[in-house]
């Protein structure tokens, strides 16, 4: 089998409500584009992934990708992905971790149809369900998250992520009153998307660790390596970090041994796809470390990130991030959390998502070949 051709289909995403999660991040709104990208094969296996986010149009990417990274793979045995996911990578420079991501994905897909297996049984499965947990936006005070966490608790979710307003006082406030009315029993994390000084995430810090939080995500500036170990010594609440910056499997290193973060983070659009997430989450295991894989910016990353996750036994839950409407677009069945608070493993080949054709067609606005 090789491959004969690799095209980005263009296609818009409308009607985007108004969505901000940090002021360091761009802020969803209105529309975009996603892309759908496919490796076609000389028996007609094809391979497909989803470029783009709410906040990110994939028309920025889709050029590097076809100018790239298609010569890497054109006449090239789909099922080498080891040996071509390091000559993308070999040109990361020229291109971008997010379309290394989507072509990565894109092979496995191709090679989970070829073997009738879903990737996660590629890659070994280890279970078939894990908890979501529901992940806010930026919402205007603590009453609005309270009573945001405590729908998803009426729903049988059993955890909450807070993306908070980055102005550290209010940001206590509201932790505190979503735990109040949570109670001890329920799961609250705080995500600050980097939004601290180092004085500033030590008063967070401390506030949330005195309320139970189960971890602290992104406190700090993303590569403030020495401030994060500082940091990572004043507190006994655990650290999550890693996510950024857009980086590969090597970028991992410092933060181990450096002891700078007490989890490892990454998903497959920031971090070049399931190989990278596999080999990381791996790495992780051998230091004791979480690997909690991060939302992939569209559904079809999310479907590819569930995969890793059934995967891999370092990880703890799937993270939902909200609203729907900025997250999920472009397949016929989005990923469902169940009455228990349960997402269950794809059973379906490659990656077991069907996406609607019949909405990118009526919405392509160009195909790049």
């Amino acid at each position: 089998m090789r491959i004969r051709d690799v095209t980005v289909t263009l296609f818009g995403w409308d009607d985007i409500p108004p969505t901000r999660y940090s002021g360091r991040t761009a802020r969803a709104v209105g529309s975009s584009q996603l892309g759908l990208v496919t490796i076609h094969t000389d028996e007609g296996i094809e391979g497909h992934a989803f470029l783009g986010s709410a906040y990110g149009p994939a028309d920025l990417d889709a050029p590097l990708l076809v100018r790239v990274l298609k010569p890497v793979l054109i006449g090239r045995d789909p099922l080498d992905r080891e040996r071509l996911n390091q000559e993308l990578w070999a040109r990361v420079r020229a291109a971008s971790v997010r379309t290394i991501g989507a072509l990565d994905v894109a092979l496995w897909d191709l090679a989970g149809k070829a073997a009738g297996l879903p990737i996660h049984r590629l890659i070994g499965t280890y279970r078939d369900r894990v908890p979501a947990y529901a992940s806010s936006q930026i919402l205007e005070g603590a009453t609005a998250y309270v009573e945001q966490a405590s729908a998803y608790r009426e729903a049988g979710w059993s955890a909450y992520k807070i993306h908070p307003p980055q102005v550290w006082r209010d940001d206590i406030a509201i932790c505190e009153a979503v735990r109040a009315e949570m109670g001890d029993g329920f799961t609250l994390m705080l995500d600050a998307c980097w939004g601290y000084t180092y004085e500033q995430a030590l008063r967070v810090g401390r506030a949330i660790e005195a309320a139970g939080y189960y971890w602290y995500e992104d406190p700090l500036a993303d590569s403030d390596l020495y401030g994060y170990v500082k940091l990572k010594a004043k507190l006994d609440v655990p650290i999550m970090a890693t996510e950024y910056p857009q980086a590969g499997f090597e970028s991992y290193a410092p933060w181990i041994l450096q002891r700078a973060t007490d989890f490892l983070r990454g998903d497959v659009a920031v971090k070049g796809g399931i190989t990278t997430l596999v080999k990381a989450a791996h790495l992780a295991e051998a230091f004791g470390m979480n690997f909690e894989v991060h939302h992939g910016g569209n559904s079809l990353n999310n479907v590819a990130n569930l995969h890793v996750i059934m995967a891999i036994r370092n990880t703890e839950f799937f993270e939902v991030l909200l609203p729907d409407a900025a997250q999920k677009y472009g397949l016929a069945a989005d990923i469902a959390v169940d009455p228990a608070g349960m997402v269950h493993a794809p059973t379906a080949a490659g990656l077991g998502a069907e996406i609607d054709r019949d909405l990118i067609r009526a919405k392509t606005t160009a195909v790049l070949t």
